[in-house]
């Protein structure tokens, strides 16, 4: 089980209407998707989260023809510094991109013994992974009218629990005005009855500010809250101004612990540099009592990666977020997926358990060369918004 070759390819993932965040609005996703040819002919499917990383991948794949897929941890040395800085390397994007690579070996090696990852990483803990129910103001789209107040906004919410049993909520705070955002929360707590409820400001908001806005959104028995303010300093600082659990984004565990915040890291498979550290991280987070779960945004090989490893690691039993209700196209077969009841059922085919539908990955690449990255590099270009802390 040698690898042959390695391709990757750049695609945009559109969603049905533009969702606005805290910097501004969003119409697509560029992912990158990977292929991992063995000297058999079977072929691992992998994913860089983070745009177009087609050329990162294909430099390190120079290095990595005629080895064992499941030689892991030497492929790694060969294509990742050792170091923990270096001035001359890009770390974080040979991690990200041997991220991709790592995700599609372990495909391949599932595909190759019959296996779903899995069964490769010791088992499943579940057969079930809950995941959050997004909502947000969005935009109209080529065929979707979005939702311009908070009014529709809970008519979405209701729709999803009539049409999909949707149980927990997520949405987005520090997009429009306080005095809208709270009305919001009020007409989606209305809607959802008891049902729980989660926010998130991803970081953009100063401390003065979000102590103001938790306590005006406190009334609606907000169980979450992601990224009020963007350092783990001023997360702790909001201790004493709410009791709502915190997330974040940012990968620092030993601060979590030093100072008790946030409560739970939220992050994808190619920050850590693939499956198998992340299942390493995971295990570290469940020591030191540091929760874990996925963020949202991946295609449907990302998805499914999370799915098989929320699976195998016994920490992650809370809800992780997806956004794959919102995508209007997909590059596998069946895709979008579709959570019913709260979550998706693990995938136990081999593998990651899902297959590439080429027409797809073919449509999503001729996207990305037309549109460009989205994000891209200009915020003027796609977000519509500045970058500017509130």
């Amino acid at each position: 089980m040698k690898i042959r070759t390695i391709r990757a390819t750049p695609v945009n993932i559109p969603f049905v209407a533009p969702y606005r965040f805290s910097y501004g609005a969003i119409a697509s996703l560029t992912k990158t998707i990977i292929e991992v040819e063995t000297t058999e002919g079977v072929v691992g499917l992998g994913e860089c989260a983070d745009g177009d990383r087609s050329a990162d991948v294909l430099t390190l794949a120079e290095r990595l023809i005629g080895l064992d897929i499941r030689l892991i941890s030497e492929i790694e040395r060969r294509v990742v510094p050792g170091m923990a800085c270096t001035p001359w390397d890009n770390l974080l994007a040979k991690r990200r991109a041997f991220g991709g690579i790592e995700m599609a070996l372990w495909d391949a090696r599932g595909k190759s013994e019959n296996l779903p990852i899995w069964h490769l990483l010791g088992g499943k803990h579940r057969d079930f992974v809950p995941l959050t129910e997004y909502f947000a103001f969005r935009l109209p789209g080529p065929s979707h009218p979005g939702e311009a107040t908070p009014l529709e906004i809970a008519r979405f919410c209701t729709r999803m629990i009539d049409e999909h049993d949707a149980r927990i909520f997520e949405g987005k705070l520090a997009t429009v005005d306080l005095d809208t955002e709270v009305e919001m929360m009020r007409e989606v707590r209305a809607a959802i009855g008891n049902r729980e409820l989660r926010m998130d400001a991803n970081g953009v908001w100063t401390l003065p500010t979000a102590k103001r806005a938790l306590t005006r959104v406190a009334p609606y028995d907000i169980s979450w809250i992601e990224e009020p303010v963007e350092s783990y300093e001023e997360m702790a600082a909001l201790r004493e101004f709410t009791d709502m659990n915190l997330s974040s984004h940012r990968i620092d565990l030993r601060r979590a612990v030093e100072l008790g915040a946030p409560d739970t890291i939220v992050t994808n498979l190619n920050e850590l540099g693939g499956i198998a550290a992340t299942m390493a991280f995971i295990r570290s987070c469940e020591t030191f009592n540091v929760g874990f779960r996925f963020h949202s945004g991946e295609s449907g090989v990302g998805s499914a990666a999370y799915l098989q490893v929320s699976a195998a690691a016994r920490h992650v039993h809370d809800a992780s977020q997806t956004l794959q209700r919102w995508y209007a196209d997909d590059v596998v077969e069946g895709g979008p997926m579709q959570p019913k009841s709260g979550g998706l059922s693990v995938p136990d085919g081999p593998g990651l358990g899902v297959v590439l539908d080429h027409k797809a990955l073919m449509r999503c690449h001729e996207r990305y060369r037309d549109e460009g990255a989205f994000p891209a590099e200009s915020t003027s270009a796609h977000y519509g918004g500045s970058f500017l802390k509130r």
